[in-house]
């Protein structure tokens, strides 16, 4: 069976901006994103929305997931509290499951030790390397970066898209390609129109 669910980390000073685009394409193609919180209580976005979470971190399962989707947030950077979504991405890629990581949540996920072996990037190569993490060899200078998970053994894991706080478009277009949700020529077509603004891609996307 198809999964068709999408799982939106939320946590206090959540970049609400960066999961926009994601979120948006995905409802309109036959995914549901529910949003999962450390627990049950709102959270505030660093926008200042208020949001309550659909289920708990403790009530989430890969196998019921198409994608686990982490934003940055303040809170990445200032402590250990968001440590166990970080801790989740590992279930789920263990799990051969998807996960997507924007902003400081790549940061998060460095300390976990995830990216030590997987291609990656983030905001800056020396943000992540303050982290401590020993994957600075697999950074790469990119505004989005998909790692299929696959290891030199042979074995298959989850496969990690990851991208720097600029760049939710081409975020996006990692994930929709990894999850199949426009063939090649409508996917360059729908980056072009969001991210350079190009009016003739129009005629693809509706072709």
């Amino acid at each position: 069976m198809t999964r068709t669910t999408v799982h939106l980390a939320v946590y206090d000073t959540f970049a609400d901006w960066e999961p926009g685009f994601t979120t948006a394409q995905l409802t309109g193609h036959g995914y549901t994103v529910r949003t999962v919180g450390l627990t049950a209580a709102p959270v505030t976005t660093m926008g200042g929305l208020r949001l309550v979470p659909d289920l708990t971190l403790d009530e989430l399962d890969p196998g019921d997931s198409a994608l686990l989707l982490l934003t940055g947030a303040s809170l990445w950077d200032t402590g250990d509290t968001l440590a166990p979504f970080a801790r989740a991405a590992r279930t789920f890629l263990e799990a051969g499951t998807p996960v997507a990581a924007i902003c400081g949540a790549t940061a998060g996920l460095a300390r976990e030790g995830l990216l030590d072996d997987r291609a990656h990037t983030s905001a800056v190569s020396f943000y992540l390397a303050a982290t401590g993490y020993a994957g600075g060899a697999r950074y790469v200078e990119a505004d989005a970066v998909t790692d299929s998970g696959d290891d030199a053994g042979g074995a298959s894991r989850g496969a990690l898209v990851t991208a720097g706080p600029t760049e939710p478009v081409a975020f996006a277009r990692e994930i929709f390609g990894l999850l199949g949700v426009f063939e090649a020529e409508k996917l360059d077509a729908w980056y072009r129109l969001f991210h350079d603004s190009d009016a003739s891609a129009y005629e693809v996307l509706e072709g």
